[in-house]
C-alpha cells in the first residue's frame, strides 16, 4: 500500500489528546501506511479511500477503538472485532489498550484495512435492517394523526429505527407514550432522536 501524507489539521488532535495519546499516535502511524486519506469527521480522525469512509479512531474511557464502518462484512480472521453496541449492525471495532497492543496488532490492522478497502471497491453493502415492530403507542398515535404519520414516514430509515428503539426500550406504556410526545417536535423537524 502507498503511504499517505499526514493531515496537518489533525496534528493537534493527536498531540493534545488526554485520552490514549500515545496509543492513538502509534495507530495513526500504521493507518498512514495504508493509502487512505486522513480527515477530521465527527470530531475524530477518520480514514477514507476514494471518498468512502473505511475506519475511524475513537477514544473511549477504558480503551482506544479502531471502528470499521463496514466491519460486519470483514472476515475477522484474527477474532479481534467486537460489535460497537447492542443496536449496531455494521460498525465493528478493534479494542486497543496500550502502545504494545497497537504494535502487536499492526499486521491485523493493515490486513483488515486492506479487506475493508476491497469491500468498498466491490461496492458491497451491509444488509438492510429488518423492520422493527412499532410499539402499540406509536402505531396508535400515527393512526390518529396523519400529519404525524407523514412526518415519521418522511424520516430516513435510520432515524425511524432510532426512534423505535428509544420508544420500545421503555418498559411501561405510560413511559413509551411520554417519550413519543417529547419527540414529536423533532420528528416534525425531520431530525433523529440523537440530533439537536
Amino acid at each position: 500500500m502507498k503511504a499517505t501524507a499526514r493531515n496537518p489539521n489533525l496534528d493537534n488532535s493527536f498531540s493534545d489528546a488526554r485520552l490514549w495519546r500515545f496509543e492513538a499516535n502509534a495507530l495513526r502511524e500504521i493507518l498512514l501506511q495504508c493509502g487512505m486519506a486522513e480527515e477530521l469527521k465527527w470530531g475524530k480522525p477518520c480514514y477514507a479511500y476514494d471518498g468512502k469512509n473505511i475506519c475511524i479512531i475513537q477514544r473511549m474511557k477504558g480503551f482506544l477503538a479502531l471502528l470499521f464502518f463496514k466491519g460486519a462484512l470483514l472476515t475477522d480472521k484474527d477474532d479481534v472485532l467486537e460489535l460497537q453496541g447492542p443496536n449496531s449492525r455494521s460498525g465493528y471495532r478493534m479494542r486497543l489498550t496500550s502502545v504494545e497492543d497497537v504494535a502487536n496488532k499492526e499486521e491485523s490492522i493493515k490486513s483488515y484495512v486492506r479487506e475493508a478497502i476491497e469491500i468498498e471497491k466491490a461496492g458491497l453493502k451491509v444488509a438492510k435492517a429488518v423492520d422493527f415492530d412499532y410499539p402499540v403507542e406509536l402505531s396508535e398515535m400515527l393512526a390518529d394523526d396523519p400529519d404525524f404519520k407523514s412526518a415519521f414516514e418522511d424520516l430516513t430509515a435510520g432515524r425511524r429505527r432510532g426512534y423505535i428503539l428509544h420508544f420500545s426500550d421503555a418498559k411501561q406504556s405510560k413511559t413509551r407514550h411520554a417519550r413519543i410526545e417529547r419527540c414529536r417536535s423533532k420528528i416534525f423537524e425531520g431530525k433523529g432522536y440523537l440530533e439537536r
